[in-house]
């Protein structure tokens, strides 16, 4: 394989052509991925705590049933009622 072959196959392939959004649909585009990213971000976060410091001891640690029913607990205050 010679170095035109072996450099053609890592070129990147063409941009297909884009559809332009509206500004409605850019905007919630836009805040979608700053959600993600700040997901992202506090994911990023508990994994440099963990490699500089480890693992936390179970007993540190909250059981998931109680983390579940707190977040459920959360989730029903957070939504309207329906009759």
């Amino acid at each position: 394989m010679t170095y035109r072959e072996s450099s053609m196959s890592q070129e990147p392939a063409a941009a297909p052509d884009r559809q332009p959004l509206d500004e409605s649909a850019a905007e919630s585009v836009r805040k979608y991925a700053a959600d993600q990213r700040a997901k992202v971000d506090v994911l990023a976060s508990i994994l440099e705590d963990i490699a500089e410091h480890g693992y936390p001891s179970p007993e540190a640690g909250v059981p998931w049933e109680v983390a579940r029913d707190a977040h459920l607990a959360r989730l029903a205050d957070g939504q309207a009622r329906v009759a």
